[in-house]
């Protein structure tokens, strides 16, 4: 596959709050330090090296402050400014992580910590920490036991067995439902509540019946209308836990539409309201803006145009660099012209004899594009199946092939390749370098690589009879699949 561009401007490193990497002496006490965090701690049997803090990103870990310990093993993690709360994490000085313990706004306490005994931290002045410390080892309890009971069901050899580990397991799962649901219930304000109610998923109800017929959609939309409940998107503290970006990735494949209409609903209002968060608002941005570049299905890089044209064209640009800028500009143009319904932008072109053919004279059912160059390993896979698929059963449906020749220095090699795979039933045409030069010094603001969005060759393009595009960047099993499809319907 030979790419034109696509560079990586999209990802980004994000270094947590407040000069990471700084060496900072363990001086500072807490009593010192009236705003901002000062995290003091001692980690034996550490001495005379720097330790870390990180914290999640989404899915990624980062390294969110450092400090040194001194000859008796502490330290203390201190800024003006604050963290932004969330899940954190003690990482040794080889990058080992330690604990986890919890960040909310009151950031000035104490950890005492031993990595011969991990599990016999204990943080002094945080009273969400000894929740969090009272809640995970109750949990953690009860979910060895549910382990148990599931690894003992696995392993059962009669069906009353079976029937006894699952009933025990059912009984045990409400008994950790109920857990959680208490310690909600005994600390509704805490940042363990809030931490909870962002990783849970709502239970699907029992289907009703209504009129005597069972409502079999009603446990799928009540849980889609209950999945976010408590949760606000424009909470900074969403993207410093380990499960949320999960939770939302479930969420878009599991009950959204993959129609492109059906996902800008939902991106619009998530980005709409997570507009004044800081750190969430960029993290939902470049998310959907990665996932719908080059979405996973055809027609949803829709998402994306919607999500340039509503967001970075309306001033967020001013959250990348010139580069990327520029970058994300050209691929929205270059996905303009050609979407799903659009009519194909019109191209005139030369043929092997160097006269000029026009797309929309070719009179055919189908014309289906291939964007390819002679130079490029994967267009000469590519190329000769497309031809195979074409004499076996596309040719019997009325598709016309057009080849377009992206690389016009290699017209001799692109001549020769047509001849020697015997391609003689396509219609071959390039853009001569000069009809390209003369585009440029025109000022037309693309040219037909962009027109078409011809970042990476082989790319490929499906039209109908009206010259609609109906199909676009899907493997060649994929459009057979779709014009069999499409022609059994145009039949009926």
């Amino acid at each position: 596959m030979k790419k034109m561009f696509l560079p990586l401007f999209l990802s980004i490193l994000v270094i947590a709050n407040n000069g990471f990497g700084q060496t900072k002496k363990p001086t500072a006490k807490i009593s010192q330090v009236n705003s901002g965090r000062a995290i003091q701690i001692t980690l034996t049997p550490y001495k005379n090296t720097k330790i870390y803090i990180g914290t999640n990103y989404g899915k990624n870990k980062v390294l969110a402050d450092s400090c040194i310990l001194n000859e008796k093993s502490e330290g203390v993690f201190t800024s003006k400014q604050k963290l932004t709360p969330g899940i954190y994490f003690v990482i040794s000085p080889k990058f080992t992580i330690l604990f986890d313990f919890i960040v909310d706004e009151g950031q000035q306490f104490k950890i005492i910590a031993d990595t011969l005994s991990l599990n016999k931290v204990e943080i002094i002045g945080s009273k969400e920490n000894e929740l969090f410390q009272t809640y995970s080892k109750s949990i953690n309890e009860l979910g060895g036991q549910l382990a148990a009971i599931e690894t003992n069901f696995k392993n059962a050899k009669t069906a009353a067995d079976s029937a006894n580990f699952k009933a025990a397991y059912v009984l045990k799962d409400k008994e950790v439902r109920g857990s959680r649901k208490a310690f909600m219930e005994a600390n509704p304000n805490s940042m363990m509540c809030y931490l909870l109610n962002v990783m849970q998923r709502p239970e699907a109800p029992a289907i009703p019946v209504v009129n005597g017929k069972a409502d079999s959609l009603y446990p799928f939309y009540y849980v889609k209308e209950h999945y976010w409940d408590n949760v606000v998107f424009n909470d900074n503290r969403l993207i410093r836990t380990p499960f949320f970006e999960d939770k939302l990735d479930e969420y878009f494949k599991n009950y959204v539409s993959r129609e492109p209409d059906s996902i800008i609903d939902e991106v619009n209002y998530m980005l709409t309201v997570a507009k004044t968060g800081k750190e969430i608002y960029p993290f939902l941005l470049f998310k959907f803006t990665n996932k719908y570049i080059a979405p996973e299905f055809m027609g949803q890089d829709k998402v994306f145009l919607y999500i340039y044209q509503n967001f970075f064209a309306k001033g967020d640009t001013v959250l990348l660099n010139e580069a990327s800028n520029k970058s994300i500009k050209e691929r929205a143009y270059s996905m303009m012209a050609n979407q799903l319904g659009l009519a194909a932008p019109a191209l005139v072109i030369n043929d092997l004899g160097d006269k000029k053919i026009s797309l929309y004279t070719i009179k055919s059912p189908y014309v289906f594009i291939a964007f390819w160059d002679p130079t490029c390993g994967h267009c000469k896979v590519e190329v000769p199946r497309l031809d195979s698929i074409y004499n076996a059963s596309w040719k019997a449906l009325g598709v016309t092939m057009l080849g377009v020749n992206t690389n016009a220095k290699e017209v001799g090699l692109w001549k020769t390749y047509i001849k020697d795979n015997k391609l003689i039933e396509w219609t071959h045409a390039y853009q001569t370098e000069a009809d390209l030069n003369k585009e440029i010094q025109e000022g037309k603001p693309t040219t037909i690589r962009q027109l078409y969005d011809v970042y990476k060759t082989p790319t490929f393009y499906l039209l109908d009879s009206n010259k609609k595009i109906i199909a676009k960047n899907l493997t060649i099993e994929q459009f057979n699949d779709f014009l069999q499809a499409a022609n059994k319907k145009g039949s009926k």
